[in-house]
């Protein structure tokens, strides 16, 4: 077993389907694509896309922890919490029921932050594994299914609670919506609930730009096409100056997002179902400039719903797709 993408681990899934992958075998990686000159330097000549583990049914919300050299990511419908351990190329279970969770950060103590669809909820790991409830409600009324959370440098906790989660009984269970789809802020140092962007259709993967001082907001059911909001962040977390600045434009379809250190937004990226798109062009991640701009596309043999940077630079980056968990080593890191 290794992490050199070699050889990759087969996860017991219950007999979800386990894809096999082979890399490149030369370099530099033909499906990392440069759509722009200026991607060239985010990637590495002697890096290929590797294949980490297979046989999960929805793999998302991946987050890195660099004490420990692990990355823990959901894989939602088999209702548990995966990890991947970078030291021994092994990939376990984690959390077995854990309230089939999807996006997963680190709170500024360190903690895990998770995002449950089943129970509605965004909760905290403590030290001694007891686990906290950070939020549920909302002015008295049930939150839908939160998907994708980060935490901002003041403690602040920021999560989308779109309906995914709640329409069906695949990653949730069917039920009504209470509440509009908001994104909300948990304040870090009274733990209270604001709700700070509202109208969104599918709110989705968001992210910080370098600095914190502008928040990225995946609209995911925006029509005809994918959107990405951009809002000014003030030091009390008031956000102003709502700006498009990424517009899909076509059949792709974006989901969780990074930033690295440059301001460039790293998108989990696919096909969002129009008849007669070519899926498999489109599955991978496509990462824009910070003026909104397609500058590369890492294609994946699977739609990538969510990605982290991670590894002791933090020049890693982790995808997670679908069946499987990809890995990619490039010439910048996570902001």
């Amino acid at each position: 077993m290794s992490s050199s993408g070699a050889f990759h681990h087969r996860v017991d899934t219950h007999s979800a389907p386990h894809f096999d992958f082979k890399p490149a075998q030369r370099y530099p990686d033909p499906a990392v694509e440069i759509l722009d000159p200026s991607f060239a330097r985010y990637r590495l000549f002697s890096a290929t896309i590797e294949q980490i583990c297979s046989g999960l049914r929805w793999a998302e919300g991946p987050v890195y922890f660099a004490d420990g050299r692990y990355l823990l990511f959901s894989d939602v419908p088999n209702d548990r919490i995966m990890r991947y351990d970078e030291a021994s190329g092994q990939t376990s279970v984690f959390r077995s029921g854990s309230n089939l969770s999807n996006g997963m950060c680190r709170d500024a103590g360190g903690r895990l932050v998770v995002c449950e669809h089943l129970s509605r909820r965004v909760t905290r790991t403590n030290y001694d594994g007891s686990i906290t409830v950070l939020a549920d409600h909302f002015e008295g009324k049930r939150l839908n299914s939160p998907n994708d959370v980060i935490c901002g440098a003041d403690g602040s906790i920021w999560f989308t609670d779109p309906v995914f989660g709640i329409q069906g009984l695949w990653e949730g269970t069917r039920s009504p919506s209470e509440l509009p789809q908001n994104v909300y802020r948990i304040d870090g140092q009274t733990g209270a609930l604001s709700c700070a962007v509202q109208g969104l259709a599918g709110p989705n993967g968001l992210a910080f730009a370098p600095g914190g001082r502008q928040l990225y907001v995946v609209e995911s059911r925006a029509q005809p096409w994918r959107l990405v909001w951009s809002f000014d962040v003030a030091a009390d977390g008031a956000l102003s100056n709502k700006t498009l600045l990424i517009d899909a434009k076509g059949p792709g379809a974006l989901d969780g997002i990074k930033v690295d250190v440059d301001g460039n937004i790293w998108c989990g990226w696919g096909s969002n179902g129009a008849p007669g798109a070519d899926a498999a062009a489109l599955d991978g991640v496509m990462v824009f400039n910070p003026q909104g701009q397609a500058i590369g596309h890492i294609h994946l043999p699977e739609r990538c719903a969510n990605l982290v940077f991670g590894g002791p630079q933090r020049n890693r980056l982790y995808m997670a797709s679908s069946h499987s968990l990809y890995a990619l080593y490039v010439e910048t890191q996570g902001a």
